[in-house]
């Protein structure tokens, strides 16, 4: 006797209560729904490629595979069956097939379940490239219905919050991974054939440095001791320089307790880098070099589209100072050391907030505001102020600005780099800043002095060169995809309502 399923997740209904009811049933017949292994000989794009000769020396095949459509004609049935590789054809038929394996498809199999089979390709009558099914086993009974196969998942919470099921309903998500990792190993491969060295540091830190952002905090219980989740690698990275590691990078994983939007996740992946005795210009050479490389061993052209616009990675990449952008978007003449009053009184004709109370502040917030949209095609703007810029070096005669470069593109920032400040007294000065806006309530700058890194610069650290790069954006861009949501593949997200199980209800 079959024993009655009990709903025991929240939105357990009649249909997943009769699919377990038929995983039950296997049990009792001596099949077993869930079984440890299938091997398998070929996927479903190595036969679709080699089929031609697989046909004429009569070669068996062994494929698993997902169930997507179930086409039934009495004793016969067709089963597209698509595996990670792509989609194909199976044909079942009484008398063919193996006694079990007609069981499991009359009695018990529905769409969505994972199966195995075993037989000799053919091309069917209407052309399609098939293969005739020999023995058939259940691999994974799928208890859950797949989406509506004419609309797929659509909900776009739904795809996010459930990325598997998207997976499965929309192939050409799964095909958008596939570039990102083509994009990040396209990378790996560039920067080891550039003499650069890969590490690791640490993603628990004691102080949060390396950028301006708000840090997620933990404890150490066995060291009682209060970390935080990095915001950026930098600090140790350029100790690694300090100690002769004059060319190393990283892909990390770093966390910035901020908002979420379609170009913000607070966990997110990026590329950092250093390399001793270049500067920031040299490294916007190379910051170009290694996105045309990346794009062209990942995609092989470096011809993309950004915006409806074809555009050229191997050209040139034009690079504007920031304060030039901002006096050509307002028409006023501004300069960094323009006095303050005479900014304040352009509040009438500029959206400066009236929370601004610096020239830097508000220059680098109408950049933001009214220039950045505008960089549509990919363009260097360099020349920050050192205010915002608290590890860089600042450009020969002009203290007040920093050797630095920000990369846009379709109105995003891409990538950020800098010469890096080297100077310990001066870096120590810095940081002494920083804390200070802390305490007057920037809760991005810096809570406390790197004594630490300090001392590293100490024992001297040679001229060099840093970079960022957004990953996720980088692939936003290269991919089209419109929210960095589309290319990450399991993106935060508010609590799913009524998603709670008790597990005092039983099953």
């Amino acid at each position: 006797m079959t024993l009655e399923p009990t709903a025991f997740l929240p939105d357990h209904n009649e249909l997943i209560l009769t699919r377990y009811r038929k995983a039950a049933a296997m049990r009792e017949a001596g099949i077993n729904p869930y079984p440890a292994r299938f091997a398998v000989t070929h996927d479903a794009a190595q036969i679709l490629k080699n089929s031609a000769g697989m046909i004429a020396n009569g070669e068996v095949v062994s494929v698993l595979g997902r169930v997507m459509l179930i086409r039934s004609f009495g004793k016969a049935a067709f089963l597209p069956v698509r595996d990670g590789s792509g989609q194909i054809q199976v044909y079942v038929k009484s008398g063919v097939v193996d006694e079990a394996g007609f069981r499991v498809y009359k009695e018990f199999l529905d769409a969505g379940d994972l199966v195995g089979v075993t037989g000799k390709i053919f091309i069917t009558k209407t052309g399609e490239i098939s293969i005739e099914a020999a023995t058939l086993t259940m691999a994974s009974k799928a208890v859950r219905q797949l989406p509506d196969k004419f609309h797929g998942l659509r909900d776009v919470e739904a795809r996010y919050r459930q990325r598997y099921v998207d997976l499965i309903a929309n192939p050409e998500v799964a095909e958008l991974f596939r570039s990102r990792s083509r994009i990040m190993s396209s990378m790996r491969r560039f920067l080891d054939e550039s003499n650069f060295m890969e590490v690791e540091t640490p993603m628990m830190q004691p102080i949060s440095g390396g950028a301006s952002a708000r840090p997620f905090e933990t404890h150490h219980n066995a060291l009682d001791m209060k970390l935080y989740l990095r915001i950026a690698p930098e600090l140790y990275l350029k100790r690694l320089v300090v100690g002769g590691m004059d060319r190393v990078y990283e892909i990390n994983r770093n966390f910035r307790n901020e908002g979420i939007s379609p170009r913000h996740n607070p966990e997110f992946t990026m590329l950092e880098l250093y390399a001793g005795s270049w500067n920031a210009s040299r490294m916007m050479d190379f910051t170009e070099a290694i996105i045309r490389e990346t794009t062209r061993l990942a995609f092989g052209t470096m011809v993309i589209k950004i915006a409806d616009q074809e555009v050229d990675l191997s050209q040139p990449v034009p690079r504007v100072k920031m304060i030039d952008a901002v006096r050509e978007a307002t028409g006023q003449d501004l300069h960094w050391t323009t006095p303050w009053p005479e900014v304040a009184a352009l509040r009438g004709k500029l959206p400066i907030p009236a929370e601004i109370t610096t020239t830097d502040a508000a220059i680098v917030f109408l950049f933001e505001e009214l220039c950045e949209k505008m960089f549509v095609r990919p363009t260097f703007i360099v020349e920050f102020p050192k205010s915002v810029s608290p590890l860089a070096k600042s450009v020969e005669g002009m203290p007040e600005v920093a050797d630095r470069f920000e990369l846009y593109a379709n109105g995003v920032e891409l990538a950020n780099g800098y010469s890096e400040l080297n100077d310990p007294a001066e870096q120590f000065r810095r940081f002494e800043d920083q804390v200070l806006k802390r305490k007057s309530g920037d809760l991005e700058a810096t809570a406390e002095i790197d004594v630490d890194y300090v001392r590293a610069l100490e024992y001297g650290m040679m001229p060099t060169a840093g970079l960022g790069i957004g990953i996720d954006r980088l692939t936003m861009l290269l991919t089209g995809a419109a929210s960095i949501r589309d290319v990450i593949l399991f993106p935060q997200m508010k609590a799913e309502i009524g998603s709670d199980v008790d597990p005092e209800a039983g099953a």
